[in-house]
């Protein structure tokens, strides 16, 4: 009530009953701790008194008479005008809206950069607005107030929203009129990366119609700053009062792609909270907010879990909120029925953070981000034709190389072993089909090579998680094209592709010294010695790319890939 008694004698003292006047805001944003609060004049009398860090004014009338004004900032504990350590002289216009923002320094000492290099300073707006120029929208104004902050972006996913913004200025190009939702906003370097990330909940504040100033504040290296109040996004409202702050927020994904069946669906929790009930196998969550700079224990429990105490696998980590993580749930949780054992691949959540939920780059490409979740298969490579996109990847692992960006275009990829030499599957990859167009997917080594030593359960292939979240897209499975008969090395194999018996013979009737049928992990399943030819009954065998190595008795191998349809 005191600041509103003052603002209205000082008004009136100038004004008179027909003067002229403009529409003014003004913002505290100076994060110098002698700043904290201070008292502000217009020309001789009190405008604000104890005028707080972080709070706004709501838009006021103020003499716009053609005659200049004199706005003063004195400290907190002023007794008049005399007091002031700043002042700015301004002309108002009644045609226009005023945003007047108090950043920089006070203090002579205690901050980096120095009072020299950002003294104190009344930045001014003169093309304010009280509401949005769309009532669906809201319309933000961005001003840059950290004085030890680098000139930076504001982003949206790719759009850019503000440019190149230094300290003490406005976005160039004025508001940003938005249609009313809940945005991830970054802000970034000139080259894209983020120093920090903000929920920006336009929808949830209920700011439909509104028009929003929001400032960037505090200090980005409090501890070369007096300590003083962190970095940080604020917003203003045309209402004023205290300051909105815009939640830090890192991003994260979550995936399940343990194939233990003990593990079909977990609940999952976030610091004992329930975060996701009874999630499914082969099933991502959307990327959600998560907090940043304190330590956050996820907790993987049985979907019949009542509390975080059933906890079967925890993992605690410190977020940031300039990543965006994606977290693999992988791995075997029961004692027995798996092979390898859940001694050898235990459960785990894979943890990678440098997570994007669309194409980093233009239009028209994908971004796709290989994890190894098999427990069953061998280390491999990804290939396309000729060219390996991924290589000498393992279990639990993501490609080491990050996300792979290529033209959206429909693909046949290949899994091979390590050397290259071997398909063990080939998948479609139909990128333009699916509608894949500028979005991040993470594609997944899914279930197990042999089904049959792991309690039944699901058969290997390549899935797709979106970033949207929702059940994973499997990839369909190609056909690895060879002929019904292949020879090499004075051998002969067929058929190929085989359902039932594959035979094999040597072309010069030599007698071979052992040949040996293997699976893609390189277990031996038959083999027959010392033959000039013969057989193998593959009926039983599981669908799949298997390796038939032919030992001549001069010590000279041959191989030939085989697939059981």
């Amino acid at each position: 009530m005191k600041k509103t008694i003052l603002l209205t004698a000082a008004l009136a003292g100038v004004l008179g009953a027909t003067a002229q006047t403009a529409r003014v805001q003004v913002i505290h944003n100076s994060a110098d701790l002698a700043a904290d609060s201070v008292d502000v004049y217009l020309d001789n009398g009190i405008l604000l008194d104890n005028f707080a860090f972080r709070t706004a004014t709501g838009f006021i009338d103020a003499p716009a008479t053609g005659t200049p004004i004199r706005l003063s900032v004195a400290p907190k504990n002023s007794t008049s005008v005399a007091d002031t350590f700043y002042s700015v002289t301004v002309t108002l216009d009644p045609a226009k809206k005023y945003v007047i923002v108090a950043n920089g320094l006070a203090s002579t000492t205690g901050y980096t950069p120095s009072v020299a290099t950002v003294p104190f300073r009344l930045s001014v707006y003169d093309m304010a607005r009280e509401s949005a120029t769309v009532g669906t929208n809201t319309d933000l104004l961005v001003a840059h107030g950290c004085t030890d902050a680098p000139v930076v972006d504001v982003r949206a996913g790719n759009t850019v929203l503000v440019n190149d913004i230094a300290f003490g200025q406005y976005n160039s190009t004025g508001y940003v009129s938005l249609p009313t939702a809940n945005y991830i906003v970054d802000v970034t370097t000139a080259t894209g990366a983020v120093v920090k990330r903000y929920s920006a909940p336009l929808s949830t504040l209920s700011l439909a119609g509104a028009s929003v100033t929001v400032v960037a504040s505090g200090f980005l290296d409090p501890s070369v700053n007096s300590s003083g109040a962190p970095f940080g996004l604020w917003a203003a409202t045309a209402t004023g009062g205290a300051l909105i702050p815009l939640e830090e927020v890192a991003r994260v994904q979550v995936i399940h792609n343990s194939a233990d069946a003990a593990a079909d669906s977990v609940d999952v929790y976030l610091n004992g909270t329930l975060l996701l009930n009874n999630f499914a196998f082969r099933t991502a969550s959307q990327f959600v907010n998560a907090p940043v700079g304190v330590p956050v224990t996820l907790g993987v429990a049985p979907k019949t879990s009542t509390s975080v105490a059933d906890t079967i696998y925890s993992a605690t980590v410190t977020l940031s909120s300039d990543k965006r993580y994606i977290i693999v749930a992988n791995g075997i949780v029961s004692p027995t029925g798996y092979t390898p054992s859940a001694a050898t691949v235990p459960f785990r959540l894979s943890i990678y953070d440098q997570g994007r939920e669309i194409s980093a780059f233009s239009a028209d490409t994908t971004d796709l981000l290989v994890v190894h979740g098999s427990t069953d298969a061998p280390v491999v490579d990804v290939k396309a034709g000729a060219t390996t996109l991924v290589n000498d990847i393992a279990f639990g692992n993501f490609a080491s190389g990050g996300y792979l960006n290529l033209p959206t275009n429909n693909y046949t990829i290949d899994v091979t072993n390590s050397a290259g030499s071997a398909v063990i599957k080939r998948y479609s990859a139909p990128l333009t089909t699916l509608g894949l167009d500028e979005d991040a997917i993470t594609v997944v080594a899914s279930g197990f090579v042999d089904p049959t030593a792991n309690s039944g359960g699901a058969a290997f292939g390549l899935w797709v998680a979106l970033a949207s979240g929702g059940a994973m897209i499997p990839l369909p499975e190609a056909t690895v094209s060879v002929n019904a008969v292949q020879s090499a090395g004075g051998y002969k194999v067929y058929p190929n592709p085989v359902t039932g018996t594959l035979n094999f013979a040597t072309a010069d009737n030599n007698t071979t010294k052992h040949v040996g049928l293997y699976n893609v992990i390189g277990s031996m399943v038959a083999e027959i010695k010392d033959a000039k030819s013969g057989s193998f009954d593959m009926s039983n065998l599981s669908t799949g790319v298997y390796i038939l190595k032919v030992l001549s008795l001069d010590g000279a191998t041959s191989v030939f890939n085989i697939t059981k349809q």
